[in-house]
């Protein structure tokens, strides 16, 4: 192999010409011939035990050159490229300036390469992180999602249907008096305000009582997927066999037992909101960290080649799809819910796949600027993190990562870190409100009371506090 020569013919990029001795392309030919001799029929031969020569002779000189060429471009192209240290992110184009045995190949190709950018005034940025404190309700919230958890289903026998509760019922559906196929089923389980069936269904099914037969009307969606139901009316006969509540396990000490390590439910609640804090905090370093990029991308110049956009949709798009069939769906089943075709969904992916390829370059560009580089420990410790997160051996992660990958990687995370050293972050608290009187049907239960009381005490508390930490 031997670079001819490169030529920078547009932004971003270039016209490489290469060539191949001969002895190289004539092997190449001789490989092409003994893949395709066996499909070849020559007058006079058997099937596959005709000469190179007679069937050069029979179909042209030429007749392996395609297959020869495909075979030897790669790494010559490679070689080139590396020797023209161009870094080439696609190859556009590739056509032979000369090919033939005797003299060897000579081919040009149009390469992409990733493009050259500037990035200005990226230390100093200011950004605002909005810290916010955890309030009393919110650690309840968190609470009362755990008693829903482990709450325990009661048969109701003295009263007609609420939102949340789980029925089991029979329907018959009719469209212009007519039974159309799938609106019919025995014993059906529904949670009342799932918003499993479409529209104005479990909303009419509140207030009704077991063994009542009542009908349900609604209106099929314009988007519903049956084409011979879309925007008609349907008549739904409906009887309930049983309906089902969640009772909830009162908040208390033996509560915090049952569903945790701690003994009483002060301390479940201290570790809920020291959660809480945690991953508050790491909200807002995030929204940090997005104020920063989004400056620094704002801040970056250069032209971007269409293609780096269109292989990260390509990414995108493939992430989505395996996404999909974890849930048992495919593309096509999408597609058909959704009624959009392959361009519609790629251009969902390109405001997304546009911001993070900018964002990668300026992070790139910096790293460059700023000589960052991760140490021999960054390196050992990303792998060991990797082999821990997919349950491999550290040496088997490193056989699959290239080192030279995982380097770029953790630079780059580097330049994130240093763009909020070098950042002005000015906090903003945000200062929570007093809860407001409930409107809700006064609690008659004892424990409900009591929490209801704490609550209100430890807002005071907090409100307090930080009305002293403000007057300080």
């Amino acid at each position: 192999m031997a670079l001819v020569k490169f030529d920078n013919v547009a932004t971003n990029k270039y016209d490489v010409e290469v060539s191949v001795d001969a002895k190289t392309f004539n092997d190449a030919c001789d490989k092409a011939y003994k893949k395709n001799v066996k499909k070849i029929n020559v007058p006079g031969f058997r099937v596959g035990k005709a000469p190179r020569k007679i069937i050069e002779k029979m179909y042209g000189a030429t007749v392996f050159y395609d297959d020869a060429i495909e075979a030897v471009y790669p790494k010559a192209l490679s070689e080139a490229i590396e020797e023209a240290k161009l870094d080439v992110i696609a190859v556009e184009a590739l056509e032979p300036v000369e090919a033939n045995t005797e003299k060897g190949l000579v081919f040009k190709a149009t390469c992409v390469t990733k493009p050259v950018v500037t990035v200005k005034d990226y230390k100093g940025i200011k950004a605002t992180k909005t810290v916010k404190t955890i309030a009393a309700a919110e650690v309840n919230a968190e609470i009362d999602k755990m008693r829903e958890r482990n709450g325990r289903m009661v048969t109701v026998e003295d009263r007609a249907t609420k939102t949340g509760d789980t029925v089991n019922f029979d329907f018959t559906g009719a469209v212009d008096g007519e039974p159309f196929d799938g609106g019919e089923a025995e014993n059906y389980t529904l949670k009342i305000g799932s918003g499993q069936f479409i529209p104005g269904f479990e909303e009419q099914m509140v207030g009704k009582k077991v063994g009542e037969e009542f009908d349900v009307k609604v209106t099929f969606p314009e988007e519903y997927h049956a084409e011979d139901l879309k925007g008609k009316e349907a008549v739904f006969t409906c009887n309930i066999h049983e309906i089902k509540a969640t009772e909830l396990p009162a908040a208390d000490d033996e509560f915090a037992k049952d569903v945790s390590e701690f003994d009483t439910l002060k301390e479940l609640k201290a570790d809920v909101k020291a959660k809480l804090v945690k991953a508050q905090e790491q909200m807002m370093e995030v929204e940090v960290e997005n104020q920063l990029l989004d400056t620094v991308v704002e801040n970056m110049e250069g032209e971007i080649p269409e293609v780096m956009y269109e292989k990260r949709i390509d990414e995108l798009a493939r992430d989505f799809e395996y996404r999909l069939s974890s849930q048992g769906m495919n593309m096509d089943m999408y597609m058909q819910y959704t009624g959009m075709d392959q361009k519609a969904i790629r251009e969902q992916f390109r405001p997304q796949a546009e911001k993070q390829v900018k964002t990668r370059l300026a992070l790139e560009k910096i790293v460059e600027l700023e000589n960052i580089e991760p140490s021999e420990e960054d390196i050992e410790a990303e792998y060991n993190k990797l082999a821990e997160r997919y349950k491999m051996e550290a040496d088997k992660v490193k056989a699959l990562v290239p080192v030279e990958e995982l380097k770029k990687d953790l630079a780059v995370n580097k330049a994130i870190d240093f763009l909020k050293e070098n950042a002005e972050i000015e906090e903003v608290k945000v200062k929570k409100t007093t809860a407001k009187k409930s409107t809700a049907k006064k609690s008659t239960k004892k424990e409900d009371t009591e929490d209801t009381t704490e609550e209100t005490k430890e807002e005071s508390a907090e409100t307090a506090t930080e009305e002293a930490s403000d007057a300080e």
